[in-house]
């Protein structure tokens, strides 16, 4: 009896011991520090190859990038302790990214970032019917906007990705086939640059963006990060996200950021324009020389140490603090999208400049190049 009894408290044993070190092997699983696989993103959609580029670096950063979007599904950064982190917030495979509520996760975005009100303008007095996606106004390109086209891949090599996409005349409401190139390129300054170009052969409009969410710690809520916006003005919203056509001072309101300043510092403030945004989701209007690259932004993770600045040679930056994640998606590593766990920081022109006479032009002309670039430069302190 009793080495029955010595027998079953083994073998109890050995089981409790099993099923920890398997449930230690989730936990390490869920904490993994790594790129999604290709594997994850290889399918064809709308009769084309979608799948993952990598791009690397000799000081260890590292980017996933598909072209189902031109999105950026994975950015590793060392962190202040030389350890991996992911800085990019999002779904890690290409199921999960079809499946999202959220369709903007890294996304290039397209013909037009940002809003156009009622999604009308007008080029030399035609005017112009978008799809309306955002309430009564036209988001981010309308219904199927650049973030769910698959793009050619037109090179790759392990620093640089070369995209492109012909949005075809009436796409959305636009007028114009509109030929996009966008390239990625992460060189050995530890930056992640990109160039886009656009033709036309009708008049139109054109703002493109990536929109990267952020979280410079890999995870948590992003309120104490650090945030740096070179920007003395910035564009108020009505209740809609609209900008009301006025360009107004930072000076003395919760949308000054030319110190650095935790983002959470001043976010639940009684403040109309935070209520309309539920937080920040604003234009800011950046301090620069006409269209020469210069820092709009640098954001610090708290924990990592990790730095992103970001320039551009945009005139605007769309700040978004994450007011509208609602832990609906998953994503990477186990993970949901909960509140204010990123932040984005989206080089444009300003929203709703197809409206507004004092906002600089949007218009892209037959025979004229569209380009623009925005870098994003990583160190850590």
């Amino acid at each position: 009896m009793k080495n029955i009894f010595t027998y079953l408290i083994l073998s109890i044993g050995l089981i409790c011991c099993k099923e920890n070190n398997n449930n230690n092997d989730k936990a390490k699983d869920a904490t993994k520090i790594e790129l999604p696989t290709q594997k994850a993103f290889d399918t064809i959609l709308d009769n084309q190859k979608v799948s993952l580029y990598y791009l690397k670096n000799k000081n260890g950063l590292e980017v996933a990038i598909t072209n189902y979007g031109g999105r950026i599904v994975s950015l590793l950064v060392p962190n202040k302790k030389a350890e991996k982190t992911d800085v990019i917030i999002g779904p890690g495979t290409i199921q999960e990214f079809i499946s999202s509520k959220e369709p903007y996760f890294g996304a290039i975005i397209g013909r037009y970032g940002n809003r156009i009100a009622q999604g009308n303008f007008s080029i030399e007095s035609k005017s112009f019917k978008l799809n309306k996606n955002n309430g009564v106004n036209h988001l981010h390109g309308g219904l199927l906007g650049f973030q769910y086209k698959v793009w050619d891949v037109e090179l790759n090599n392990p620093q640089i990705l070369k995209l492109h996409y012909l949005s075809k005349d009436g796409e959305e409401g636009y007028p114009g086939n509109l030929n996009v190139y966008v390239s990625y390129e992460l060189n050995d300054s530890n930056e992640l640059i990109m160039d886009y170009q656009a033709t036309t052969d009708k008049k139109t409009v054109i703002n493109l963006t990536n929109h990267a969410f952020f979280n410079l710690n890999g995870v948590g809520e992003i309120t104490n990060h650090i945030l740096y916006i070179n920007a003395a003005n910035y564009t108020p919203i009505d209740s809609t996200l609209i900008p009301i056509g006025n360009i107004e001072s930072v000076a003395n309101t919760p949308f000054d950021f030319q110190n650095k300043t935790r983002i959470g510092e001043r976010i639940l403030l009684n403040n109309e324009q935070l209520t309309f945004g539920k937080g920040y989701d604003h234009n800011f209007v950046l301090n620069k020389d006409k269209n020469k690259l210069s820092l709009a932004a640098t954001a610090i993770g708290d924990k990592s140490g990790i730095q992103l600045d970001v320039y551009t040679q945009e005139p605007g930056l769309q700040f978004y603090s994450g007011n509208f994640m609602q832990s609906k998606n998953k994503l990477k590593r186990n993970t949901v999208d909960d509140f204010r766990t990123a932040f984005c920081l989206e080089s444009q022109h300003y929203p709703n400049s197809p409206n507004q006479k004092n906002f600089p032009s949007t218009i892209l002309m037959p025979n004229a190049i569209y380009k623009t670039k925005t870098i994003y430069k990583f160190s850590a302190n």
